[in-house]
């Protein structure tokens, strides 16, 4: 079993940046890949991001390629996600998830299906 605990999530203007951290719970931090997904009002969770164990392999959406990054701390049990040249359309709750496995099969990265462990989300607003 592991616990995610999202934080870092805020009120920012377009442009700006925000790191959201996501910290894990349990010894066991290494075995997962993890991944960062959102959901907007009115519409669906997407995929964001997703790193393997030790960071050797991301996987960004197009949608922020260019704008975020994804890392992890392994002795630090966190996993985190820098959002820089945010836009209005990234407003979300942003949700870290763990799949029970080192690496992902890039084919299935962005289903939800793929992750065994949520978080409860974290608020990102980004004002125009």
């Amino acid at each position: 079993q592991v616990h995610l605990v999202e934080s870092g999530g805020g009120l920012v203007q377009a442009g700006g940046s925000l790191r959201l951290s996501c910290a894990a719970s349990g010894r066991t931090f290494g075995n997962y890949a993890m991944g960062w997904f959102r959901q907007a009002p009115g519409k669906e969770r997407e995929f964001v991001a997703a790193i393997n164990w030790n960071g050797g392999t991301t996987s960004l959406a197009n949608s922020v390629k260019q704008r975020f990054a994804i890392s992890r701390d392994n002795p630090k049990n966190t996993v985190y996600l820098q959002m820089n040249s945010l836009k209005p359309e990234d407003t979300a709750v942003y949700y870290c998830a763990a799949h029970r496995g080192q690496d992902y099969d890039p084919n299935y990265v962005y289903t939800e299906s793929l992750y065994d462990y949520w978080g409860q989300g974290t608020q990102v607003t980004v004002s125009s």
